[in-house]
This record gives structure tokens, C-alpha cells and sequence, in this order.
């Protein structure tokens, strides 16, 4: 009996451990389990697409206040700079707006790396003007016609009799490369094009420039510049970049966000990538207005 009463002590004992370990507390003792034996002590280096900047960084924030030893920079400097890095093996991840080319992924294989590709959201590509333009809606044919120089004047669209003024990003930038190929049909941007080295460069342009126009990531967009409609065709509705009509396929200016890792992610950057791909990280795409995929 009295071994009997010891076992059935035990029991209870074991019993309140459990019941005193809730979700949170046995979800942290899994990822300390899962995580035993990863090398934190190595800074993971990130760069590229000044688009997705702002969202890499919040990206390492959130990762490092739940990892408080990991290390995680994150840098722009256009998507080229990115590729070009991740290429030559001087950075763990490239973020990237668009697509790399074949090219591309030759290059970083001749140097040993199998680039692996993951897509973390999707953006909408927001035309902007003047808050003074009276120009509020344009086709793709027209935004074509308007970038190419084919077509100068703001007249031509409904608008004043005024000088079109062009805001571009530089060539090393994916939303100059996706702009000229989805938008232009890889004709040549205008020989007038102002090349901004940022997007918020091409945010404050506009916003001071009354004749301006630009193209910006929608997690740029503020009230400092007004947002055109934009139709696929002259016999299509007319719909503003937003999180909705992005999704949903109404908004024709939209593309897919990438980050490339040197081969299959392991340790630190393999929980990182997780991360970036999971709920936290996918919230974290949702509240820079960019459009998670999961």
C-alpha cells in the first residue's frame, strides 16, 4: 500500500508539471530543442531590393527580440546588389523584387551555389502624382506611352497643358527591371527619365514636382502623393493599388517578392527563413501593406 501511495503521489506531481507548462511556455521549450546546437555567433548578412527593406528589417527585429542572440543585417541598395552578393558569396540572403534571370542562376552555380528560391508576398506597384494633378485614372497603353516618351504632355490624359516630368529608379533597382519588362514590354524608358536612387527619392520628387510622375512599391505610399487608377485596357475598370485588388487580381501593376538563400538554408538562417515564411513573419508582410502569401 504504501508503495501504492508513493506512485500515485508521483503521478500527481508529474500531473501538476503539466498542467503548470501552458502552450506558450511548451511551444518555447520545442523551438530551445529545436534550436539546440545552432551557431548563432555568425551575423547573417542580408541585401537588396530597397522596396523590401523596410520589410527585411522589421523582419530581423521581430526575429532577434524572440532570438535575442541571433545576428541579422539587413541592407538595400537595389535587387541587383542583392543578386550580385548573393552571387559572389558575400551575403547568406538576397531579397529581391524581381525575378532573378537564368543567367543569374548559372553565374552563382559556376561559383558553387544552387540558389534556392522562396516567395514571402506579393507587391502592387502604386503610380503616383502630384496631389495638384488632375489626372486621376490611366491604362496600361497609357503608362506605357508616358514612360517610353512616346507621349509628353499631361494634356494627352485629360490633364493641364504641362511638360510631363519622369521619376524612375536606377537600373540596378528589381522595380525598375520589373517596370521596364510588365509594364514597357521591354522597350527603353524615355531619355528624360529622372533615375532616383531610392523609392522615397521618387516619393519626395513627385510630391514637390507638379507636373511628376513615378512608380513606388505600395508600402510606400502616403498622403504626400496621390495614387492614379490604373485599368488594364480602355475597356476595363479602373482600380487604386490596394491590399484587396491586389490580391484579388483587379490591380494590373502587381508582382511577387523573392529571397534567395546560397543553396538549402540551414541553422540560424534556415530558422530565419522559417520564420520569415511562417505566421510572424507573414504578419509582419501584412502590416507593411505588402501582401502576405500564406
Amino acid at each position: 500500500m504504501k508503495k501504492l501511495a508513493l506512485l500515485l503521489v508521483l503521478v500527481m506531481v508529474a500531473s501538476l508539471g503539466l498542467v503548470g507548462c501552458g502552450p506558450e511556455q511548451a511551444q518555447e521549450q520545442k523551438n530551445d530543442e529545436n534550436n539546440a546546437g545552432v551557431d548563432f555567433s555568425k551575423v547573417v548578412q542580408v541585401r537588396g531590393s530597397d522596396t523590401m527593406v523596410n520589410l527585411g528589417q522589421q523582419w530581423a527585429e521581430k526575429f532577434m527580440d524572440e532570438h535575442p542572440e541571433a545576428q541579422i543585417a539587413v541592407t538595400g541598395g537595389g535587387s541587383g546588389t542583392g543578386i550580385a552578393a548573393i552571387i559572389n558569396g558575400t551575403a547568406d540572403i538576397a531579397q529581391s523584387s524581381r525575378k532573378m534571370k537564368d543567367s543569374e542562376l548559372e553565374q552563382a552555380k559556376a561559383n558553387g551555389f544552387e540558389l534556392k528560391e522562396f516567395v514571402p508576398g506579393l507587391d502592387g506597384i502604386a503610380i503616383v502624382v502630384n496631389k495638384d494633378n488632375g489626372v486621376d485614372t490611366l491604362t496600361m497603353e497609357d503608362l506605357k506611352a508616358i514612360f517610353t516618351g512616346e507621349k509628353t504632355n499631361w494634356k494627352d490624359f485629360g490633364g493641364k497643358d504641362a511638360p510631363i516630368t519622369l521619376y524612375s529608379r536606377e537600373s540596378n533597382s528589381g522595380t525598375y527591371a520589373f517596370f521596364k519588362e510588365f509594364v514597357l514590354n521591354d522597350e527603353e524608358y524615355a531619355q528624360s527619365s529622372n533615375l532616383m536612387p531610392s523609392t522615397q527619392a521618387i516619393v519626395e520628387a513627385v510630391k514637390q514636382d507638379a507636373n511628376g510622375i513615378g512608380y513606388i512599391g505600395l508600402g510606400y505610399l502616403n498622403d504626400e502623393v496621390k495614387a492614379i487608377k490604373v485599368s488594364k485596357d480602355s475597356n476595363s475598370e479602373a482600380f487604386l493599388p490596394s491590399l484587396e485588388t491586389i490580391k484579388s487580381g483587379q490591380y494590373p501593376v502587381a508582382r511577387e517578392l523573392f529571397i534567395y538563400t546560397a543553396g538549402e538554408p540551414t541553422g540560424v538562417v534556415k530558422m530565419y527563413v522559417d520564420f520569415m515564411m511562417g505566421p510572424e513573419g507573414q504578419k509582419v508582410v501584412q502590416d507593411l501593406k505588402f501582401i502576405p502569401v500564406k
